[in-house]
């Protein structure tokens, strides 16, 4: 017999059942929304080079790629669009023919059971790849807002389940909630993009959604990596104009950031494990430099144990047949 007791927690880890009976974290299929990327076209599946796994999708492929998420079982998606024509104004975010619209008419029309999320900024959209109206070098916060309401108001009426604004403007979750009320879309929630710092996680994102700025950067509405109290003020300030699910973008390195937010307000809260995390984890697996499901699997954990309710991930498939493959 040993001189010292076997301590209590480890006689829990030895048998895989008893371990996974007392796990405190818990990862499951309806914490997934999946991000996606539509273009113009038609059978048009173009990698994204710096995101391995992911790719820019016509509508047509689109719909079937849903069909494959919702038959593993992920709840949701979100999309993001890249138009044919870009302007200054970013005239085809509030279309109602533009590309999210038609996309979201024919994921509703084809796929049941899927909450399609649409995500509300202009970066996209405009030829300068800033999220707003210019003056000069300077963005417009006022009729930015007018237009990304606008932008949501078409979304909805296309049949959108989720609005999620991630632009950053000041005031734009309650010009958003206002319009879509003022016509009938009251039951549509909000998913605000409450705080979403100015990384530099975000390139290749800027790839798959051909945003990157002509100049400058985002700062002047994004927020600095080092404030987490500013980061309070904001999803605050959010909740009071109407949000019903508060965001932290990215995810992995601000982990702080979610459990504060989780632990001041008890709103649902959602964490976004964005295009940089993602891509250095599939680099590091391509070199056999980690093992990437472990890691992907980790980095997971991480999010939900923070107090992530729900995390937006391009690995979500991935994780949907890990949770299979664990389950059985």
């Amino acid at each position: 017999m040993s001189q010292y007791p076997i301590i209590r927690h480890r006689r829990l880890r030895y048998n895989p059942i008893i371990r996974d009976m007392v796990r405190e974290t818990v990862l499951a299929k309806d914490d997934l929304i999946y991000p996606l990327f539509v273009v113009p076209g038609s059978n048009v599946k173009n990698p994204v080079k710096s995101m391995p796994g992911v790719f820019q999708m016509s509508i047509d492929n689109i719909v079937e790629e849903c069909k494959e998420v919702r038959d593993l079982g992920i709840p949701a998606i979100i999309l993001f669009g890249i138009p044919e024509h870009k302007d200054e104004k970013g005239s085809e975010a509030y279309d109602p023919e533009g590309i999210i619209q038609r996309a979201v008419r024919a994921i509703k029309t084809e796929v049941k059971d899927l909450v399609v999320i649409t995500d509300v900024c202009m970066c996209e959209y405009t030829s300068h790849g800033h999220c707003g109206l210019l003056q000069g070098e300077e963005i417009l916060n006022d009729e930015t807002v007018e237009l990304l309401a606008k932008e949501a108001l078409t979304h909805a009426q296309a049949g959108a389940d989720m609005i999620a604004p991630s632009d950053m403007m000041d005031g734009r979750v309650a010009a958003i909630r206002k319009i879509l009320d003022d016509n009938g879309f009251n039951k549509i929630p909000i998913m605000s993009y409450a705080a979403k710092y100015a990384s530099g996680f975000y390139g290749p994102f800027r790839d798959a959604a051909e945003s990157t700025p002509a100049f400058g950067d985002r700062r002047s509405h994004q927020m600095d990596i080092g404030n987490i109290n500013e980061a309070i003020r904001e999803v605050e300030e959010d909740i009071k104009e109407g949000a019903d699910i508060v965001m932290v973008k990215p995810a992995g390195p601000y982990l702080d950031v979610i459990r504060e937010v989780k632990q001041r307000f008890g709103m649902p809260t959602a964490a976004y494990q964005v295009s940089g995390e993602y891509s250095m984890i599939k680099a590091a697996g391509a070199n056999g430099w980690i093992d990437e499901e472990r890691v992907m699997v980790e980095a997971a954990f991480a999010i939900k144990r923070a107090g992530a309710d729900m995390f937006l991930t391009y690995f979500a498939k991935d994780l949907a047949k890990w949770i299979d493959k664990t389950n059985k």
